[in-house]
């Protein structure tokens, strides 16, 4: 057994992890008690990584060789990579003598390394000659991006996470921390304990768990951030809360920005953002008059078509008040996701140039050239990650290489996508998993390494970048990206008649100290690190320029910024509202955001049953009022509909979700979520939905905001399917039963686990709708598929009433007899007890027939666990509220004996929000028990 020292793929967190394996196989994964980022903790998708890594995942979920698709729409079959390669450098090199270099778009992602990033931006500017190259990025943190260099003059975060111990007032804001930084959580529960004077404020349109531990919550209307802002300098002002010796000795533009928010009074700010204006003026005394003021924000604030006036905004405040360059105190961007800073740092967006250098300036692409040897850099603007589909989808891009993203399923505005696939001449996908919708899209599929597997370096959202380490072989063919990307630009050198190389690369170090050089003198000089440092001391924070043996901890310390005449500029940010209101017809705002457990589109995550145990399945939530007064039930299914699409779902009420308001979780594709519209096209999860309205500046979507209608649907056939399989048999199940989900105008199919004497067990559930009973054909298909086509299944069947039932019984080792699945088709108000039978294993041999019964009353009486809260011990709500019958004292001595019970809340922490939300809204006998 071996240890080997890594980061985890998932949030920008940049948790250090330990990967355990055997040399063949990673074993298992803990956190890394010597990283400074997380300290050895670990959320639910981190301390799960090991089990996306399984041979059963490897064989069937990942890509192993290359692939080609001579006819689209028809299976690829495996060709060798100098086969590959060479078809693709031919075709790229055709489109681009024949139409221009702007004929080719690359859309790559955060997930890649820096060293992956680095090359394909010198391939794309350096060599191709297009700036047409950007990044699922775009959908991340290109506002966050464009809000820091509009104010502080360079896209650096101030502040540092050890700035959480420090702070006095913590104000977050567009971020449901809880569940899309969970570690980060732990440190700001941490904080809060340590000083219980710590105040903190959350504002958002949804009560997320985040504002659990809020001292005060904002729950304003979507959109209105730029308002709030204003509204609080506007209070700031009027109050004498401003710092007129910062403002005058390290800013400039003060003046225009008052004028703006003059208007921005508390009357009006209550008005447009829906919150009390006694709150309104708690949040600004708390922002402006605290020792140390530190704000958390992320895509709230950046999937917005005002992304960019709303990351200013804030920063205003900052300025405004000098709660800036001080422990604890700054305007702190949350990265989405594990490298969107690496990104960043290479210039991987459509706009940038490597070591934050700006496209539109002609000194910078002169020094790139310089440092590259290229005659120029292409001056001519490069298509954001919107424009480019657009562009495709339009004829004028031609060829797309996607690396390490799923455009088919997280872009907004999913026809647009999709056609820009369909039309494209040549469409390569560069991908470690073939599951994902793109993939099925490409003319060639390239295979790459993934996690545990990868070897280079990573930028986390406190400018650190630690390594990343492999801890097996890389599985079949795969090669990493930087890799890939290099053999293709050297294949592609000789067909456009270059002679001596841009990419002289032999390992992943010789890459990164290339990229280290261009830093040098920059706001982000890196010239002082190596991977030796790395290796030796462990992850480090930039700037480190050479000669330093110790990075900046936190920045503008010294009230200088890296603008012409080192002052910070504020910004005059004008409120406008969301790109598209709701009105008459759609009279909803639909928001889109994380599961707790899962990750982007699920390509990882979603092959892991345990990770659906918290949110089982696809669900829109809206608040039970709206959907009292539209006649609409629990589970019922509804109509989601936007001006460019509509989407089937069950609706689930929840206190969450404000008034005219909806949620639904943005993992939710094709994968997992399906139907068909009455002309047969099928459509593509909630991004079917989306708006591609994007920020004038950031070009960021406003993935957090479409303006939906949602009616209830009338389909009288229903159907479930539910069954225990192998892991081998479950992924195998899960693919063949996507293509079927097309053939309903709604279906769902997701995994679900259970334990079994200590042992973990895969299941697949699929459910589906329609306005008849299907073909008997399409049953049996579904049936065979979840093995319930054995000699051994019970079956009922009743053709004209449009009923069908199939169960199956299995013998376990202890004798007993035990339900293994089960399908009902038309009647499937048994679920009620049946799928309780299933998921939770109870002995079923006194049921025999009975399981063929219709009806939602169990034959004999069935007593459901409840839906899970804790993932990491599989404990669910039923017995955290039996527990909370017997605890007494204050919330936290109720907390403490929940966890000293159950051990729920005691390794990840992630479920803690929630525990604490479950025991403030406990009973009133055992509330009354409380001293």
């Amino acid at each position: 057994m071996a240890d080997t020292r890594s980061t985890c793929p998932y949030c920008g967190v940049g948790c250090g992890v330990i990967i355990e394996s055997d040399g063949a196989q990673i074993t298992g994964v803990r956190g890394d008690p010597e990283h400074p980022a997380n300290f050895g903790r670990l959320c639910t998708k981190g301390s799960t990584l090991h089990l996306t890594a399984s041979a059963p995942i490897t064989r069937q979920a990942r890509l192993l060789q290359p692939m080609q698709r001579l006819v689209r729409g028809e299976a690829p079959t495996a060709v060798s990579w100098d086969t590959a390669l060479d078809n693709a450098a031919g075709k790229f090199a055709k489109i681009i003598q024949d139409h221009g270099p702007d004929a080719v778009g690359f859309y790559i992602s955060g997930q890649l390394l820096t060293e992956d990033y680095y090359v394909f931006n010198k391939l794309a500017k350096g060599l191709v000659g297009t700036n047409n190259v950007d990044t699922n990025s775009r959908l991340c943190m290109s506002s966050a991006v464009a809000g820091y260099k509009q104010t502080l003059g360079a896209d650096a975060p101030p502040a540092c996470y050890d700035d959480l111990k420090h702070a006095e007032c913590l104000f977050i804001v567009g971020s449901n921390t809880a569940w899309a930084h969970p570690i980060l959580f732990r440190r700001i529960e941490d904080a809060k304990a340590a000083n219980p004077a710590l105040k903190i404020v959350v504002a958002d349109p949804r009560r997320t768990d985040t504002a659990e531990i809020a001292d005060l919550f904002l729950p304003i209307q979507p959109g209105t951030d730029v308002m709030l802002f204003n509204g609080m300098l506007h209070l700031m002002l009027w109050e004498g809360w401003t710092d007129a010796a910062y403002i005058a000795a390290h800013t400039h533009g003060f003046d225009a920005l008052k004028a703006t928010v003059r208007d921005c009074t508390p009357d009006t700010v209550a008005q447009v953002c829906g919150i009390p204006k006694t709150d309104l003026l708690a949040a600004a005394r708390l922002f402006a008059t605290s020792p140390a003021t530190l704000s958390l924000y992320c895509q709230g604030l950046n999937q917005s078509s005002s992304g960019t006036a709303k990351n200013a905004a804030l920063i205003n405040l900052h300025l405004a008040t000098g709660q800036i360059g001080k422990p604890g105190a700054g305007p702190f961007s949350l990265t989405g996701q594990p490298n969107a800073m690496g990104g960043r740092e290479v210039g991987g967006l459509s706009n940038l140039l490597s070591a934050h250098r700006d496209l539109a300036n002609p000194a910078h692409r002169a020094e790139v050239a310089a440092l590259w040897g290229v005659p120029s850099v292409p001056e001519k603007p490069g298509k954001s990650a919107v424009e480019m589909f657009q562009a495709a989808a339009d004829g004028e891009i031609r060829a797309l290489w996607i690396a390490c993203t799923n455009p088919a399923q997280s872009m907004p505005d999913q026809a647009t996508v999709r056609r820009a696939l369909e039309r494209a001449e040549l469409v390569v996908v560069q991908e470690a998993f073939s599951t994902t919708a793109t993939c099925a899209f490409a003319d060639l599929l390239l295979p790459a390494t993934t996690w545990g597997e990868k070897d280079g370096s990573v930028t986390n959202s406190e400018r650190r970048i630690s390594r990343v380490r492999p801890a097996i072989a890389a599985p079949g063919q795969t090669r990493h990206d930087w890799s890939i990307a290099t053999d293709f630009a050297r294949r592609l050198e000789a067909r456009l008649g270059r002679t001596a190389t841009l990419f002289p690369y032999d390992n992943a170090e010789s890459v990164w100290n290339e990229h280290r050089e261009t830093t040098r003198g920059r706001d982000l000089d890196i010239t002082g690190l190596s991977y030796a440092m790395l290796d030796g001391i462990g992850p480090q924070q930039w700037p480190l320029k050479e000669g330093e043996s110790i990075g900046r901890v936190r920045l503008y310390e010294d009230g200088v910024f890296p603008t012409p005449d080192g002052r910070a500029r504020f910004v005059d940010t004008p409120y406008k509202p969301v790109a598209e209101a709701r009105e008459a017809r759609y009279p909803f705002s639909l928001n889109t955001g994380r599961l707790r457990d899962q990750w982007h589109g699920m390509s990882r995550t979603g092959n892991v049953g345990r990770l659906f145990g918290h949110a089982a399945e696809p669900m829109v939530q809206m608040n039970p009022q709206d959907m009292a007064r539209r006649q609409i039930n629990e589970g019922d299914l509804v109509h989601v509909t936007s001006k460019r699409g509509s989407i089937l779902l069950p609706a689930r009420g929840s206190a969450e979700i404000g008034m005219s308001q909806a949620f639904v979780a943005m993992h939710w594709g094709e994968e997992y979520l399906s139907g068909c519209s009455a002309s047969g096209t099928r459509l593509a999860g909630i991004n079917a939905l989306t708006t591609p309205a994007y920020c004038p500046t950031s070009k960021q979507p406003e993935l957090k905001h479409t303006a939906v209608k949602i009616l209830k649907a009338e389909l009288p056939w229903s159907l479930l399917a539910m069954a225990w399989l192998s892991p081998d048999e479950a992924l195998a199940a899960h693919r063949a039963l996507q293509p079927l989900m097309a053939m309903f105008p709604f279906a769902a199919c997701v995994p679900f686990a259970g334990d079994a004497g200590g042992v973990e067990r895969s299941g697949l559930l699929f459910r589906a709708a329609a306005h008849d009973a299907p073909a008997d054909a399409l049953l049996e298909q579904i049936e065979a598929l979840l093995a319930l086509q054995t000699a051994d299944t019970l079956r009922y069947a009743d053709r004209r009433r449009g009923q069908r039932r199939s169960v199956r019984l299995a013998r376990r080792p202890d004798g007993s007899a035990g339900l293994e699945g089960f399908l009902l088709g038309g009647d499937t108000s048994a679920e009620a007890w049946i799928a309780t039978l299933l998921r939770e294993q109870l002995p079923a041999q006194s049921y025999g027939r009975l399981l063929l019964s219709p009806g939602a009353r169990a034959p004999v009486a069935v007593q459901s666990r409840g839906k899970t809260v804790c993932t990491c011990f599989n404990v669910a709500d039923v017995a955290i509220q039996g527990e909370l019958q017997r605890c007494t004292g204050t919330p936290d001595e109720r907390l403490a004996a929940l966890q000293g019970a159950l051990k729920c809340g005691t390794n990840c922490g992630s479920c803690v929000p929630e525990l604490k939300r479950m025991i403030r809204t406990a009973p009133a006998k055992a509330m009354a028990e409380t001293p």
